[in-house]
């Protein structure tokens, strides 16, 4: 399963996606944007998918990272 990790422009846009995702069994985790990613708000939701995340997209969403061990891979950006 991949890893991800989703930035947001707002605090409520991250509270809305990860209850989206508990709503639609995907497991996600609300927590701070690591150092080497920013954010407008400083929260994001690391989340595992496998399908494309093009069906997740959102008004609220900045940018989609996929998570590799240490490395983030750019998948998405608003």
């Amino acid at each position: 399963m991949n890893e991800y990790i989703a930035i947001f422009f707002t605090h409520s846009g991250a509270i809305k996606f990860d209850r989206f995702c508990k709503k639609n069994n995907i497991k996600s985790e609300l927590m701070p944007v690591p150092r080497k990613l920013s954010s407008n708000c400083g929260i994001c939701s690391k989340f595992c998918y496998d399908d494309s995340i093009d069906t997740l997209i959102s008004d609220e969403i900045e940018k989609i990272y996929e998570c590799h061990e240490k490395e983030y891979v750019l998948r998405y950006e608003e």
